[in-house]
């Protein structure tokens, strides 16, 4: 796509005022209001300047923020030296347009901001795929703003077809042969992922979900061998990674590390990161990773809420982990915490403090959520043996000559596969 100039979405080593019309609710009386933009700003790469907050009781319909605030940023960013304001909501192509003009400056809103990250962090030939189709839907609409040669359009009032108008219908039409590309691509990607995770019937499936920079990546490798990319940044890491947890008595787990959630995650990036997601829709369990330490751990935890919603698996199992226990500065905050989601877990994945109660936790999930069945294995097949040990919860044994009786809880899935796998097992009365 030859004309496709100026798509900017990034704002490494920009100079930048940070900016926020706060609405009703938004955030709690304790939060910082630009505290997270800050760190997605500096994640960005950006330099930040100075920051802006208004209150707000509804966004003003052509800028977002008053007049008078635009006026007051753009003095700001001149006193600063800044080049860029980067705001902390979500912008329609005519404010972002309205901003500039007024200001002089180049303007990002949180999405665009999100999805320069996004696209920084991507390695994968999936994730590169998913996070250009999201970067192609939000840029279709943002055209006229976005390409300077259409700065340039002739005509008065109800003149059509001119040379600006014939390059963005040309523009257009590119972006959205890309987007149709993009998802049929994306489209078989997700059909292959769905019959890998669909082949895995047989063990139990646990996802990490969580807000970004929680310590899911961290905690995977403390639990595995995963060796999984970690960085306190936001958004460290795009890619799922999956390993086998061994826990009490040989019973062996499926690990799965997912991409973080965010407040007011751009809504493309949730449908393009679908086929990323498979792992958290099909689990049997969520282990939702929370940052203890967080200020705003509660509204985190609201936000991951939301997209598990919006994802229809919100009614999974799920256990609660609050993680970073060795940064939290008020333990009775956190007990407190604790209380309000029975049956979680505090943890220090950095330390390992608590990992010996997670693993017990996660068991005893993978055992409620399992089937009681009787079995009769034959003595001599210690590989039908061994595959109970490590995908079932054996509660009783006894021997009747060369068979061996076993009551165990166990996946409908794995009790299939064992079934069909090992002629020596045979289900038997009670």
């Amino acid at each position: 796509m030859k004309q496709l100039r100026r798509v900017r979405l990034t704002v490494s080593a920009e100079r930048a005022v940070l900016v926020a019309g706060v609405l009703p609710g938004e955030i709690e009386p304790e939060e910082e209001p630009l505290a997270e933009l800050r760190r997605l700003a500096e994640t960005a790469g950006a330099a930040v300047v100075g920051e802006l907050v208004q209150k707000l009781r509804a966004p003003a319909p052509r800028t977002f923020i008053g007049k008078g605030k635009v006026a007051e940023l753009k003095r700001l960013a001149a006193g600063l030296d800044a080049r860029t304001a980067i705001f902390d909501n979500e912008l329609t192509p005519a404010q972002l347009g309205n901003i500039e003009k007024a200001t002089g400056l180049k303007t990002v809103d949180r999405a665009e901001l999100i999805l320069g990250i996004f696209a920084s962090r991507a390695r994968s030939r999936q994730a590169k795929l998913q996070v250009g189709l999201a970067q192609m839907e939000y840029l279709l609409p943002r055209l006229p703003r976005m390409w300077s040669h259409l700065e340039r359009q002739t005509g008065g009032i109800g003149v059509r077809g001119g040379p600006g108008e014939r390059q963005i219908e040309v523009d257009r039409r590119q972006i959205r042969r890309r987007i149709k590309s993009l998802k049929d691509t994306l489209g078989e990607i997700s059909e292959r992922r769905e019959r890998t995770v669909a082949s895995r019937d047989d063990s139990y499936n646990v996802s990490l979900i969580g807000y970004t920079n929680a310590g899911k990546s961290t905690l995977l490798n403390a639990l595995t061998d995963a060796d999984a990319f970690v960085e306190d940044r936001l958004f460290a890491t795009l890619e799922t990674k999956t390993k086998r947890l061994k826990l009490e008595g040989g019973y062996k787990v499926l690990l799965s590390d997912t991409v973080g959630f965010i407040r007011r995650l751009p809504h493309d990036l949730i449908e393009s990161f679908h086929a990323t997601l498979e792992e958290a829709r099909t689990a049997d369990l969520l282990v939702h990773v929370v940052d203890g330490s967080a200020p705003a751990a509660a509204r985190e935890m609201a936000a991951v809420d939301g997209v598990l919603s919006e994802l229809g698996i919100a009614e999974t199992d799920r256990l609660v982990v609050f993680n970073k226990l060795d940064a939290v500065a008020d333990r009775a905050l956190l007990r407190r915490m604790m209380e309000l989601h029975p049956g979680s877990v505090a943890i220090s994945a950095r330390t390992g403090e608590g990992l010996a109660g997670l693993r017990q936790a996660v068991t005893e999930h993978a055992a409620g959520g399992s089937d009681s069945v009787h079995l009769s294995v034959h003595a001599a097949d210690g590989r039908a043996l061994s595959y109970i040990a490590q995908h079932g919860f054996e509660t009783s044994r006894s021997y009747d000559g060369d068979r061996i009786e076993i009551t165990a809880r166990m996946k409908a899935g794995t009790l299939e596969y064992l079934l069909g796998e090992y002629p020596s097992v045979e289900r038997a009365s009670v």
